[in-house]
């Protein structure tokens, strides 16, 4: 073995068995923007054998303040494959595999099946839900962060831990961003490198294991916090679960959430056309019988929507994240 990783081997906690450790790793990394950038240099720096990105977007000049994977002349190229061919520069000796695809419900199982842990830097409500309902199922860790104008926090769930729905049973009533909140680049850069840090631990099997602890970190006034969710029960009853628009069937409702002027067509051509504060006020009533499905952009309104209905009676329900 060269000398490339040996600042670290030289670590009693990690040594050559964690480095070897690290080699035969593979980590599975949702998004490859603010937060999957830091994620990714750190986990290819310290020799993690095999790392998937799964990123849909393409790089644009905006990005550059916070994701200094990429460079001007990246401007337009998928990111996952422009972060694949910056890894590979940075250590060629690992596999690094591409995919310019949105996670959904439909490859979740089969992405976290070839991985060791998965780590959420998508920055995405419905991917977080997702991701920590296959983890949860396949027994395998999902770190998770997320960074907005001046705060984050990073968690560990999954793998023997609570899941993400038993920290944070209930999406927010309205999902912010980084184009409408702002964020600083060297927040995410912070927070990313954290979560790089739990996945690290997590794969060299350090002792107390960081699953099921929260770090919370406030950047305008630089304290971190942090507690233990180890004991959060998972929640009761039936949960909300995201599909994926290819599950639904001719039997569903389905109901569309986004204005015209926000989508003009709709994916599946049967959908119902309301607004999200149309069903919490009971202005359209629905059959008992048949799935509910609510599709939106982001998965939001969907959730606020079939939580009115479930108020209402309606037992079977479903949400379709539609995306930009």
């Amino acid at each position: 073995m060269s000398d490339r990783y040996s600042r670290q081997i030289v670590l009693p906690e990690v040594g050559t068995e964690g480095q070897a450790r690290l080699g035969a790793a593979s980590a599975l990394v949702i998004g490859a923007g603010g937060l999957g950038c830091p994620v990714l240099q750190y986990l290819c720096a310290a020799g993690v054998g095999r790392l998937v990105i799964v990123d849909h977007d393409r790089v644009e000049e905006s990005n550059l303040h916070r994701q200094p994977l990429y460079r001007m002349s990246d401007l337009g190229l998928e990111k996952a494959y422009a972060a694949q061919a910056a890894l590979r520069q940075l250590n060629p000796r690992l596999r690094i595999d591409a995919i310019a695809e949105r996670l959904t419900p439909a490859n979740a199982a089969r992405l976290i099946a070839e991985a060791d842990l998965a780590i959420d830097a998508a920055d995405s409500f419905a991917a977080t839900y997702v991701l920590s309902d296959e983890c949860r199922r396949a027994g395998k860790p999902l770190v998770s962060a997320s960074a907005l104008g001046l705060a984050g926090y990073v968690g560990a769930f999954c793998g023997g831990a609570p899941s993400y729905r038993a920290v944070f049973p209930e999406m927010p009533r309205q999902a912010g961003s980084c184009s409408e909140a702002g964020v600083l680049g060297t927040a995410v850069g912070v927070v990313g490198a954290l979560q790089a840090h739990m996945a690290l631990t997590l794969l060299l099997r350090l002792e107390p294991s960081v699953l099921g602890r929260m770090v919370t970190i406030d950047f305008r006034t630089l304290r971190i916090g942090g507690f233990s969710f180890a004991g959060a029960p998972e929640p009761a009853g039936p949960s909300l679960p995201f599909i994926s628009a290819s599950e639904v069937s001719r039997a569903d409702i389905v109901i569309d959430l986004r204005s015209l002027e926000e989508a003009p067509i709709s994916p599946i051509a049967a959908a119902l056309r309301l607004a999200v504060d149309q069903v919490e006020r009971g202005e359209a009533r629905f059959p008992p019988e048949p799935r509910v499905v609510l599709c939106c952009r982001t998965g939001v309104r969907a959730w606020r929507a079939a939580r009115a209905l479930q108020r209402q009676g309606h037992a079977n329900v479903a949400l379709v994240a539609l995306g930009a």
